[in-house]
């Protein structure tokens, strides 16, 4: 019997994580059908409505479908082995945590801003609106691996600034409020750090980055964070499917 889950994910996420891996473990082929929610709800020790919510993730991933009055199926694309795929939305801290990094975050800058055009454009933000404006470096032995500018609507964080601890995760921050990011739209483009960011914080070792420049949405479809996020490239990379 597994054990219950008990990690800092999301409850979904983690039981999603859970039910590829008893694909992958079980020797699930493409066409074959997935337990019954009964048979994974007592093998999980889980609530049914956190297993739909998880097989609803698989579903979007296009790890399972389903046929109605039949029940739920391995698709073809479980058989596609994918490292760290690049389509998997999660925090940045989840992000270097996968890769094996231990992190240590050092807020550069924090600032609340009129915002430019872009921002203002991603986050659906008023003339009169303003945000807060992170920026930060994460550490992985002392060596950036992360320069990261962070756009939040001010309107979603109450308090002082300065009262608020900026170097942890901002998703989870972002759920003390109420505004969890649970998904995004990102581009993805391969660059050098901004020669003024090289000069202002002795980053000329950082080399050439993964720039990916997201706008985050909360459960109900509204922007809650325009980040820009770029990956040292000689510690990231990252996988996609194509269908």
């Amino acid at each position: 019997m597994d054990e219950p889950l008990r990690d800092s994910r999301t409850l979904a996420v983690q039981l999603r994580d859970r039910i590829a891996d008893l694909i992958k473990d079980e020797g699930l082929k493409p066409g074959d059908k997935l337990p019954t929610e009964a048979q994974l709800t007592q093998r999980f020790k889980i609530s049914r409505p956190a297993l739909r919510e998880a097989l609803k993730l698989l579903e979007q991933d296009d790890v399972i479908f389903v046929e109605h009055g039949r029940g739920r199926f391995v698709s073809a694309l479980s058989a596609v082995q994918v490292d760290r795929p690049i389509t998997v939305f999660e925090s940045v801290t989840d992000m270097a945590q996968q890769y094996g990094y231990r992190t240590v975050n050092k807020v550069l800058s924090i600032s609340e801003e009129v915002p430019d055009k872009r921002v203002a454009e991603s986050l659906q933000l008023g003339p009169a609106d303003r945000v807060i404006r992170i920026e930060r470096i994460r550490l992985h032995d002392d060596q950036p691996i992360l320069y990261c500018i962070d756009y939040v609507p001010r309107s979603l964080v109450a308090g002082r600034l300065y009262d608020i601890d900026w170097s942890g995760s901002l998703m989870a921050l972002m759920d003390e409020y109420g505004n969890r990011p649970r998904m995004s739209a990102a581009s993805v483009s391969a660059v050098m750090l901004p020669e003024e960011v090289v000069e202002r914080h002795d980053l000329r070792d950082f080399g050439p980055a993964l720039l990916i420049t997201e706008t985050c949405f909360n459960a109900a479809g509204a922007p809650v964070n325009y980040a820009i996020d770029y990956h040292r490239g000689s510690h990231f990379s990252f996988s996609l499917t194509r269908k």
